[in-house]
């Protein structure tokens, strides 16, 4: 199975990635540079290769891949290069910032593509008070309503 995120610049696509594979899709000296991906990033989640941590998560012979796109509007080409070839969506929206123009675009085009399954992970929860949480998660359930990925669980993180 291979996910892909989506999401605005700096809401944490690729932290996410990293917590749950352990493996930076940053590569690029400029993205290290610039603190922001450019390119496609991949990782994987394969049993005993993750870290003996992650192992309880991953039974059988199951192969998890993660394709991290870069946020940033004028990388949206290599987005949808990156978009074509998932699965399942993992859509990030920060709480500090809630729905923004990239949120909205990623989802028009993996609505396009015909994602039909995701995951929302709503992150950086730990900068804002539960009021926000609450704001950003009808925010978004809103946004997802008229999509494929209207019954989407929005997590959290």
């Amino acid at each position: 199975m291979m996910i892909g995120t989506a999401g605005h610049i700096d809401h944490g696509k690729t932290s996410l990635v990293r917590a749950l594979t352990g493996t930076d899709t940053d590569r690029l000296p400029e993205e290290k540079k610039r603190g922001m991906s450019i390119e496609l990033g991949f990782a994987f989640l394969e049993d005993g290769k993750a870290g003996p941590e992650r192992d309880a998560r991953i039974s059988g012979k199951v192969r998890i891949g993660f394709i991290d796109v870069p946020g940033h509007e004028k990388l949206l080409h290599t987005m949808i290069a990156g978009a074509t070839g998932i699965d399942f969506a993992l859509l990030v929206v920060a709480a500090d910032d809630g729905v923004m123009p990239q949120t909205r675009e990623h989802l028009a085009v993996l609505s396009l593509l015909g994602v039909r399954r995701g995951i929302v992970a709503l992150t950086k929860t730990d900068r804002v008070d539960a009021a926000r949480v609450a704001e950003v998660t009808a925010d978004i359930k809103a946004l997802l309503a008229p999509t494929p990925l209207a019954d989407a669980r929005i997590v959290p993180v």
